[in-house]
């Protein structure tokens, strides 16, 4: 029987236009940082990619106050109409430079380049049209008569989906007439710097957007700056709590999207070869760094051992390795850090009992990978069950009734997302009625759209981002 394989099919690094040193975006410039320069590392050879300069509380302190004084001079009296143009020219730009940032945030952040082409970059440009439309809208979006900016917005982003995060904050703060301070991630800011560079391009005013790279030093003194008026974080749990505790009676306005463990509950009735793929990408899209993935499988007792092979056989065909290859399926681990933590919850599965089942696929010689891995026998009092791994790893829980699905998806201290797969539209809605959880899927995972508000409760935060309910979030009350 003749085996079919895939030849390489890789994208030029070239098209990355890939400089070799960033600065921070301050008042409309790109300047010298205070902070001292890190270089950012491709996870998949683990080369260094760039220097990339930093900021120092002084540039902190002039970011805020550059985007006060363009808040309060020029962006926060201009009419909606206008602002609205902006964003759009940025949309439009984002969409024609969409292959440089697919294969500049691939570099950065090691996710195959089909992911980074076919949704971060499209999805960033999705939301920044979408914001733009409601900047004159905003009095018809039933948020009150007379829908106000809240002012001065510091936003902290994470490293998994550096220029989708980056779109989520800066398009609605600025559609609703706010100024933003963007800090992104330690090891992912080059898409970020790129977008300023689009702003500025764009004609932004001066203030009205300002990025600032560095490491967790730099978030803490944008969060703790007093000339902020609101804060939105997506991030770790640990983190989202402190700054909770930090801005607790300050009067300012705080949104966090934070961690997940989200269960995705199979029915004995679903659709098995759609739900294998659902699960499938539900946990192995971007490495499993994903807040919202489905990391916990609760399947249907009589149909375990059925969809447990159906699962094996489809993870077998998952191609890891290079990320600007075509072909990849699961790309590189972003950090080291990161991997050794993905390496020491799964060994600490195997301590508690669960039966590890790893991919035969080979992993590249160099670079920072994980095999596709798959934990079956797992009780709920687990780590792999319980803690948010945040890599390609899923445990796998079984249920006998809908009340019992309920029961164990509903056992964590997270609220971010779901997902259910049945054939029957009565038992998928009873089902999502009844899960803790901010978004619910059916019959699909991962769907995103920047009509649709997405956020979660408890432990994953609260606040949404996306749709009218998200608007919300950067307007006064």
């Amino acid at each position: 029987m003749m085996e079919w394989t895939y030849a390489p099919a890789p994208e030029s690094a070239s098209l990355a236009n890939l400089k070799q040193a960033y600065r921070p975006f301050v008042d409309g410039e790109f300047v010298d940082g205070g902070g001292e320069p890190l270089k950012t590392l491709n996870p998949a050879t683990e080369e260094v990619l760039a220097e990339v300069g930093t900021a120092s509380t002084e540039d902190v302190d002039r970011a805020v106050a550059a985007a006060r004084r363009a808040y309060e001079q020029v962006w926060g009296p201009m009419p909606g109409a206008e602002r609205a143009k902006y964003l759009y020219r940025i949309a439009r730009v984002v969409a024609e430079r969409a292959r440089e940032l697919a294969v500049l945030e691939t570099l950065d952040n090691g996710k195959p380049i089909r992911e980074s082409r076919d949704v971060d970059v499209p999805t960033a440009s999705a939301h920044l049209f979408h914001h733009a439309g409601w900047a004159d809208k905003l009095e018809y979006a039933g948020l009150g008569p007379h829908p106000r900016p809240l002012g001065v917005v510091g936003a902290v982003i994470p490293w998994n989906f550096p220029l989708l995060m980056a779109a989520w904050k800066i398009a609605p703060a600025l559609a609703c007439g706010n100024t933003i301070v963007l800090k992104p991630a330690e090891t992912t800011p080059l898409t970020a710097l790129v977008l300023a560079e689009i702003a500025a391009d764009a004609g932004l005013p001066p203030g009205v957007l300002n990025v600032l790279p560095g490491a967790g030093d730099v978030g803490a003194a944008l969060v703790g700056d007093g000339g902020l008026d609101k804060v939105a974080f997506t991030g770790s749990t640990d983190v989202g709590k402190e700054i909770q505790r930090r801005l607790a009676g300050t009067g300012r306005h705080l949104t966090l999207e934070l961690g997940g463990k989200a269960a995705n509950i199979v029915y004995d009735d679903a659709p098995l070869d759609q739900a294998v793929d659902g699960v499938v990408d539900g946990i192995f899209f971007n490495q499993g760094h994903v807040c919202c993935a489905g990391s916990r499988l609760l399947v249907q007792e009589s149909i375990a051992e059925e969809f447990a092979e159906l699962l094996r056989a489809r993870i077998e065909t998952l191609r890891v390795g290079d990320p600007l290859d075509k072909n990849t399926d699961v790309g590189a681990i972003n950090s080291r850090a990161q991997l050794d933590r993905i390496v020491e919850l799964v060994a600490a599965g195997d301590a508690e009992g669960a039966q590890r089942w790893t991919s035969s696929c080979p992993l590249p010689e160099r670079g920072l990978f994980f095999p596709p891995t798959v934990f079956s026998g797992v009780e709920q009092t687990m780590r792999v069950a319980r803690e948010e791994i945040f890599g390609p790893v899923l445990s796998v829980l079984t249920f006998r009734t809908p009340d019992e699905a309920v029961a164990k998806a509903n056992n964590t201290p997270y609220g971010l997302s779901a997902g259910v797969w049945t054939e029957k539209g009565a038992k998928a809605l009873w089902t999502a009625q009844r899960m803790r959880a901010g978004v619910v899927w059916t019959n699909t995972f991962n769907r995103f759209d920047p009509t649709a508000p997405f956020g979660g409760y408890r432990e994953s935060g609260f606040g949404r981002e996306g749709g009218r309910a998200g608007l919300e979030a950067y307007l006064a009350e």
